[in-house]
């Protein structure tokens, strides 16, 4: 198997701490800065200014994780979809100003989805009726722009949920992404496959990953050997990707980059 490049999910102010390793090499960079309305509005020409600044000279590929908080891409309230919307579009507005080619949404799908699936009538199509309202001008402002959403799983039970809501825009601009810390935690709280299922099942779909690791209780973001996830299996199923995805260590301390790499090149999974 061959190794894979890896690279991280960081804050600006935290990309000079890793400058070397990420510059050095062209290592995937997913920023974390515009995730809140004040990053999106009052905030947003400082902090995109900084961004461009910090990343002077990056050869990489280069994301966003988008705004999430409160905003689900499923909301029942009429009056607060074209606001959810709107705040997605600026998170691309930025994305595309940093030159960034993707940008992180949250799934919409839950163990409360999957229980109650059958329990009513339409209760699927419903859903995805009110998730195309949000996100289709989303997906048509991202191919304009050459952006593609990626959408990660959270509380997915079934990773085929997901892909079928990417598959019905069907356009180039809708993709998945796995985080391996909540496909596990889905496996341990609600009966989800194992974490390399998750990868697998996206195929082609398959476009960004967070890499964290877990106890399968919280949602740890630990570096990678500290929890419980199988590593070999998961880098097994990444080497058979017919896609390149985006590879980034999501951790909750960003100083602890240097011993999550170390530990993934111990095992010959990662360069």
């Amino acid at each position: 198997m061959t190794p894979l490049k890896i690279g991280a999910a960081l804050s600006i102010a935290q990309i000079a701490r890793h400058r070397d390793w990420l510059f050095d090499h062209g290592r995937d960079i997913e920023l974390q800065d515009f995730m809140s309305h004040e990053s999106l509005t009052s905030q947003r020409a400082e902090r995109v200014a900084a961004a461009r600044a910090a990343l002077d000279g990056f050869t990489g590929r280069l994301g966003l994780h988008g705004p999430f908080e409160g905003l689900d891409i499923d909301n029942k309230d009429p009056e607060l979809r074209p606001l959810i919307t709107a705040r997605f579009l600026a998170a691309l507005e930025v994305a595309e100003s940093l030159g960034a080619r993707q940008v992180v949404l949250h799934s919409p799908y839950t163990p409360w989805y999957r229980n109650n699936l059958l329990a009513s009538p339409g209760y699927a199509e419903t859903k995805l009726a009110r998730i195309h309202e949000v996100l289709d001008p989303v997906v048509r402002s991202a191919a304009d722009k050459g952006i593609t959403l990626v959408i990660e799983n959270i509380q997915d039970v079934d990773p085929a949920t997901r892909r079928a809501m990417v598959d019905s825009f069907d356009s180039a601009a809708m993709a998945l992404s796995v985080d391996t810390g909540h496909a596990q935690l889905a496996r341990r709280m609600s009966g989800a496959p194992p974490v390399d299922y998750f990868l697998r099942d996206a195929g082609a779909q398959l476009a960004h990953v967070h890499l964290q690791d877990v106890d399968g209780h919280a949602d740890r973001h630990w570096p990678p050997g500290e929890g419980e996830i199988q590593w070999p299996a998961v880098f097994s199923a990444l080497s058979e990707a017919p896609s390149a995805p985006h590879l980034v260590l999501e951790l909750r301390h960003h100083d602890r980059i240097p011993q999550a790499f170390g530990y993934l090149k111990g095992l010959g999974l990662v360069c």
